[in-house]
């Protein structure tokens, strides 16, 4: 650290004998974060996975370097119960803009043929408080959740912090293109889900609220009828360490 080679030069020039025992030792190049969550109602893409009921969700991330690899898990409606994404990429920041890489498998465990792995790739850059990120996803052909269709999934996010408030207003915008369940309920293959919300972090805790709705009619089928397609409200209060 700087201030510890002022003091250490400082102390030769006195002739005093610099205590290296007593340095600041170099920040660690691994970081370890994560958090937990209980929401009102857990939206993927604008659609309910919880029957539109309340759940518990936890994450866990490891980074290195701009290496990062990471878990996420949450109740859900169907498929046992459960879902665990395993994620991970690399971030970096090239001419002021931040591109991420990397993919995310989705697992439903003790459910078979469930799987889906969708590489990604983001563009995100600050104007002043506002933050943009811009993103596609892809999910390739061949998976046995999937079977012969892929899956596409453009998307926008922004998000304003207000000025000497701890409040960021967040809108986002998405666009699934599949034959499969990933493009919608309606059989045309595509879907839009949009959502405008807002946050407030006090410490560790964040509490969020946000309206979320796609483009698809009322009571799209479903899923084994845990798919709601209806506007909502969602509320969330999370923890992260």
């Amino acid at each position: 650290m700087r201030t510890s080679h002022i003091l250490i030069s400082a102390a030769m020039l006195l002739g005093a004998t610099p205590a290296f025992a007593q340095d600041t030792a170099p920040p660690s190049p691994i970081a370890v974060s994560g958090g937990a969550d209980v929401v009102s109602d857990y939206r993927f893409r604008g659609f309910s996975q919880t029957n539109e009921e309340a759940t518990v969700q936890g994450w866990f991330q490891v980074d290195a370097e701009g290496f990062y690899l990471g878990t996420w898990g949450s109740g859900i409606g169907f498929n046992n119960g459960t879902e665990l994404d395993i994620y991970g990429g690399y971030s970096t920041t090239v001419s002021g803009v931040g591109v991420d890489v990397g993919a995310t498998a989705y697992l439903y465990p003790g459910a078979s043929n469930s799987t889906i792995l969708e590489p990604y790739f983001k563009l995100s850059g600050d104007l002043g408080p506002a933050s943009l990120t811009a993103g596609i996803a892809w999910a390739p052909s061949g998976q046995d959740a999937l079977g012969d269709d892929s899956a596409i999934y453009l998307s926008a996010d922004l998000d304003v912090g207000v000025p000497t408030t701890p409040i960021t207003v967040s809108g986002h915008v998405g666009y699934a293109k599949s034959d499969s369940f990933l493009g919608g309920f309606e059989g045309d293959g595509k879907v839009f889900d949009y959502s405008i919300g807002a946050s407030a972090s006090y410490g560790a805790l964040t509490f969020g609220v946000a309206y979320i709705d796609t483009d698809e009619s009322t009571g799209a089928p479903s899923f084994a009828n845990a798919v709601g397609s209806d506007a909502t409200v969602v509320f969330s209060l999370g923890a992260a360490f």
